[in-house]
């Protein structure tokens, strides 16, 4: 079996971290890919840094500025083999990410979908994913929303799939402008299982001026309301959006968003969250503000404003 990647990077303003996120690309051991660089209208330096790379197998495509999904779905789009394998502009990638994917694609040729297990690199740390499953073996099979309730399986730097599953699923929704990689996963979860490897071999990189950062507005973040039907027969699906719809609550609180509250809390079956998402999604704004403020202390990825 001929297993063949394109490499989807997509960039907005990215110069103080798009080299290196290249660098790990062009320095994997697995050489057989084509690497497409998606321009997303950057105001800074990093098409400058982009273009200085001279590479046979790097292709750039610049376009006005429309967001991380049009972005992607543009590098999608333009990509000549059978996998694809998303990058974001900031994150990184161990040297054996795509030999260790494609060892997995050999292994389970009948599936379409396949993601490793990431850390979250800060300044002075790196913080290994937590996930709700044990897993000794290092592939196994799995159900996205059953395996998805602490950290999801499936990052938009950690995801190779094939090309043709997009048929079923579409691609990435240009209508969200926060969280439409997590609406693109629960339409890959409906369709297909994912093949997991339980190796740390993609690196988030938190930016503290990313978008995934900064759009806090609970207005730009998905509602979920178009996989009601699902969720009556799916009990996993169900669970997983429960537990994706409590941060939106959260965050409708801290907004003042009443009608948004409503709208999520009405919408979660309690029994699906842990107990102190219970307590919380039934706390005063201020003790909400107060948990996030301490917990920022530790210095890693907050979902909400502490301000």
């Amino acid at each position: 079996m001929s297993v063949s990647f394109s490499v989807i990077i997509s960039v907005y303003n990215k110069e103080k971290y798009i080299k290196t996120t290249i660098e790990s690309v062009l320095q994997q051991s697995f050489k057989d890919f084509e690497l497409i660089i998606v321009n997303d209208g950057s105001t800074d330096k990093s098409l400058d840094i982009i273009e200085g790379f001279k590479d046979e197998r790097i292709k750039i495509i610049s376009t006005k500025n429309q967001g991380a999904s049009h972005c992607r779905n543009t590098g999608i789009k333009a990509a000549s083999n059978s996998f694809i394998a998303l990058l974001d502009g900031d994150d990184l990638w161990d040297v054996d990410y795509l030999k260790k994917v494609h060892d997995s694609i050999i292994a389970y040729p009948n599936e379409s979908v396949f993601a490793t297990a990431v850390a979250h690199k800060y300044e002075d740390k790196i913080v290994v994913a937590t996930y709700n499953f044990k897993q000794d073996k290092t592939y196994a099979v799995r159900n996205f929303f059953e395996s998805s309730l602490d950290h999801t399986i499936i990052t938009s730097s950690s995801v190779v799939f094939k090309n043709e599953i997009l048929e079923k699923t579409g691609y990435f929704d240009t209508s969200i402008v926060s969280g439409q990689d997590t609406d693109l996963w629960i339409r890959i979860g409906l369709n297909y299982k994912v093949v997991f490897i339980n190796e740390v071999l993609a690196y988030y990189n938190y930016v503290p001026e990313s978008l995934s950062n900064t759009i806090f507005s609970v207005k730009n973040k998905p509602k979920y309301n178009k996989y009601f039907d699902f969720e009556k027969t799916n009990k996993s699906l169900k669970i997983y959006l429960d537990r994706n719809r409590f941060p939106l609550a959260i965050l409708s609180k801290l907004e003042k968003d009443g009608e948004s509250f409503r709208f999520y809390k009405n919408h979660i079956e309690t029994k699906n969250l842990r107990p102190k998402q219970r307590l919380v999604l039934n706390a005063p704004r201020w003790m909400v503000r107060l948990l996030l403020k301490l917990k920022s202390l530790k210095g890693e990825k907050l979902y909400y404003p502490v301000t």
